[in-house]
């Protein structure tokens, strides 16, 4: 039993000689790495700051003033729309709002001064009407560019009346941009009856109604300002 007894002392003396090195790494190892994940390159621990609360009014308070606001004007579901594809307008006061809508009337005149030129040079996509090589349609169409291309520069002029809180020059403004496309039909009436193209004539309604949202919550916003 005693050469037993001490083979299995032999074997154990050996194998806490074998892990004795590897504690000792592991214990002049994991101080200092610890010590440089606590220190970093600051002098104590971080403090995490809480954010700053926004001011931004929350989804619901402002989905709750574009539906209020666009109640007041004459399309509302298409005011609600044309706001809403607009994400500014979750922070937007009524007098923001009222420069999304004249922006949304600008873009649609800028559309139409795109399309009639399109039709005018033949660059249409196909399937939709053109000139088809008629000189005076072909002229009415450049005029209808120029004056949508008139429309979309008196929608600048109103946003900048609206930032300028100038609320009678913005309504001016808008005014006159929903008449130009007009002209356009009116030129097609006595010159080239039942020739008015059928994207002209889309434009031209949509454009109406965009510039009558944007004069209504102008006058909401005039209304609550004075």
């Amino acid at each position: 039993m005693a050469p037993m007894a001490t083979t299995a002392k032999n074997a154990m003396v050996f194998l806490l000689l074998a892990l004795l090195p590897l504690a000792a790494v592991s214990s002049r190892a994991g101080p200092s790495s610890a010590a440089h994940k606590s220190h970093g390159h600051g002098h104590g621990p971080k403090h995490v700051h809480p954010s700053p609360p926004s001011s931004s009014p929350p989804p619901a308070a402002a989905a709750a003033l574009v539906r209020a606001t666009c109640n007041s004007t004459a399309y509302p579901d298409l005011c609600v729309s044309a706001l809403g594809a607009d994400p500014s307008s979750a922070t937007a006061d009524v007098r923001g709002l009222s420069a999304i809508a004249v922006s949304a009337a600008a873009a649609n005149a800028s559309g139409g001064a795109a399309t009639a030129a399109a039709l005018a040079n033949g660059t249409a996509p196909e399937g939709t009407a053109a000139g088809g090589g008629d000189a005076t349609v072909q002229a009415l169409l450049r005029t209808c560019a120029a004056k949508y291309g008139e429309a979309r520069d008196a929608l600048a002029a109103a946003r900048e009346s609206i930032a300028a809180q100038d609320y009678d020059f913005a309504a001016v403004h808008v005014s006159a941009a929903a008449e130009y496309p007009q002209v356009c039909r009116a030129l097609f009436r006595r010159q080239r009856p039942g020739q008015y193209p059928a994207e002209l004539a889309a434009r031209e309604e949509a454009l109406r109604q965009l510039c009558s949202v944007a004069l209504d919550i102008i006058a909401l916003l005039a209304n609550t300002s004075g």
